[in-house]
């Protein structure tokens, strides 16, 4: 628990919000160096600048999306693995489970499902720390997938696991005992590169089927268009894009740690 509570923990301070306010507390802490001092905070602005700006978020975010683009026929294989995150649990005032911001990755499992890519659908996903709904992110995805019209008996739960590494440890625990190894994964198109080379880490054979796509070849092209005001907004940071290159760093560094383990 503690390990998971510092796997957490620490990279919030690489982000980019984290570092600016590392520089922000320690421009306070160097009142009496006034050049030191506005060296810290000309370095927040920095970092609120370079994360916030559209440019960086979209490139950091597009780079790790295109890696996978959606496979251009129907893949076949005897499951599909849904990856955890895209479900928002029956809290009140919420009446049933809902879909969260990477819920794509259900209706599209869903999808494939009833296009038969596969007999079976595994959602994988346990219930995580510090967070504590009293179901499962695998129960509330079974939810979504049943009004989906995923019959009951083609749904597997994984019930145990916290991040994507323990995904595809007990994934591969789960459909070992029923000799799987051909697997179809769906996660977000951000998520996939990790994701994949965690499960053919773990002995899967690998079909990715990516989804939730935030970058199109529309957006793209528009980005880089040459017209004064749209550049100027794009120049600015903003909150979403604050986020955009905090989830895409979030990918680059966990395919860093894994790297440093032999995981490539």
């Amino acid at each position: 628990m503690f390990t998971f509570f510092l796997s957490k923990l620490i990279p919030l301070f690489i982000y980019p919000v984290g570092l600016m306010w590392i520089l922000l507390l320690l421009a306070l802490w160097l009142r009496k160096h006034p050049g030191w001092q506005r060296t810290a905070v000309l370095s927040a602005l920095a970092f609120l600048w370079v994360g916030g700006n559209t440019w960086v978020a979209d490139s950091l975010t597009r780079a790790l999306e295109w890696q996978y683009l959606p496979p251009e026929t129907l893949p076949h294989a005897e499951v599909i693995v849904l990856l955890s995150g895209g479900t928002q649990p029956a809290q009140y005032p919420r009446s049933t489970v809902e879909v969260g911001g990477s819920g794509d990755r259900v209706i599209y499992a869903a999808h494939l499902y009833h296009q038969g890519a596969a007999p079976y659908i595994l959602a994988s996903g346990g219930n995580v720390p510090l967070v504590g709904p009293d179901t499962t992110e695998s129960e509330d995805m079974a939810v979504l997938l049943d009004m989906l019209g995923v019959p009951e008996d083609a749904i597997w739960l994984e019930k145990s696991s916290r991040n994507t590494a323990e995904n595809a440890h007990y994934s591969w625990e789960f459909l070992a005992e029923k000799g799987i190894e051909r697997i179809i994964l769906v996660t977000s198109a951000k998520h996939m590169p990790r994701a994949v080379r965690i499960f053919e880490a773990q002995g899967f054979e690998v079909i990715a089927a990516p989804t939730d796509y935030s970058i199109t070849e529309a957006s793209w092209q528009q980005l880089w268009t040459p017209n004064f005001a749209a550049q100027l907004i794009n120049f600015f940071p903003t909150a979403s894009n604050l986020s955009g290159t905090t989830g895409a760093l979030k990918e680059y560094l966990g395919m860093l740690f894994y790297a440093l383990q032999g995981v490539r």
